[in-house]
């Protein structure tokens, strides 16, 4: 289940023209990742290349910084270096980070979908007038799972790029519409 996410109404309100602009420029990138599904997916992991290796150093530098008596020593080294070779191996072979990030987000879509359809004969009893809407999104869940992965190794090339374009392009979207529902509501009051 997705977090409810609670947005600072008056801040959206008093910013509403930027945050038209961040919303504007998220769904132009959006619309960009969605056009071009390689380049966003080879973008997305070289990202997260960076950002691991980058995590594995700070992590380093945290680690022996305190020192090796400090509780969890080994296991925050471990863990540490996990990250280090992690986007080491995203950067330094970026092609197959894909097709193994690729083969994680298959995995995560159909777990999320065996659970969710699991939760949906749980709620045919418990909460009758919900459990469909369940059993559809766990449906689709796995259907994209298996979509995604009977189009392996293909699929890797633009199944990264096409979601995080969705992302960017829908949450664009929704900062548009409450920036301008929120001047709105500033023009009537």
């Amino acid at each position: 289940m997705p977090a409810v996410i609670a947005f600072d109404t008056e801040a959206l309100r008093k910013h509403s023209t930027w945050f038209t602009i961040y919303g504007v420029v998220l769904a132009l990138l959006g619309a960009a990742a969605i056009i071009m599904p390689g380049v966003a997916t080879l973008a997305a992991t070289i990202l997260l290349g960076w950002l691991l290796l980058a995590s594995g150093v700070i992590a380093l530098i945290a680690v022996f910084s305190a020192g090796t008596s400090a509780p969890g020593f080994w296991w925050n080294l471990l863990t540490a270096i996990v990250y280090l070779l992690a986007g080491a191996s995203l950067l330094w072979s970026p092609i197959a980070g894909v097709i193994t990030l690729t083969i994680f987000l298959a995995a995560y879509f159909l777990a999320t979908g065996v659970t969710k359809l699991i939760a949906a004969i749980g709620y045919r009893r418990d909460i009758p007038g919900a459990w469909g809407w369940v059993l559809f999104s766990a449906i689709v869940d796995i259907a994209l799972a298996l979509l995604i992965f009977t189009g392996l190794p293909g699929s890797a090339v633009w199944v990264l790029g096409l979601m995080v374009g969705i992302n960017l392009l829908m949450g664009g979207i929704a900062l548009i519409v409450a920036a301008n529902c929120t001047r709105k509501m500033r023009a009537q009051a």
